[in-house]
């Protein structure tokens, strides 16, 4: 799906998901990282400016936040505490109900 949508942060969200699922950490983290990098496009073409609300309740955000979740996730299990810190302070700072 990916390939037939590569600006589609959910489809990289499925693969991060999928790979995350199946213990395939590094590859999780890749799928991801790109989804989050397609995700960030897209919002600031939109008008987002780095900071303020992506609710998870539009839609649309949710492949860039899925991305987020998983990179989230990847990056604590390969050690990397300060992105993993980061990724979870841009979540709750996107939609508090997301971050635990």
């Amino acid at each position: 799906m990916a390939a037939a949508h590569p600006t589609s942060s959910a489809a990289w969200a499925a693969l991060a998901e999928g790979a995350l699922q199946r213990e395939r950490t590094i590859e999780a983290y890749a799928y991801a990282r790109t989804g989050y990098h397609r995700g960030l496009d897209a919002l600031r073409r939109n008008g987002w400016k780095g900071y303020g609300p992506v609710p998870w309740s539009h839609t649309p955000n949710q492949g860039v936040l899925r991305c987020v979740t998983v990179l989230a996730t990847a990056a604590e299990r390969i050690g990397e505490v300060a992105e993993q810190e980061r990724l979870t302070q841009l979540l709750r700072d996107c939609d508090p109900s997301l971050a635990p």
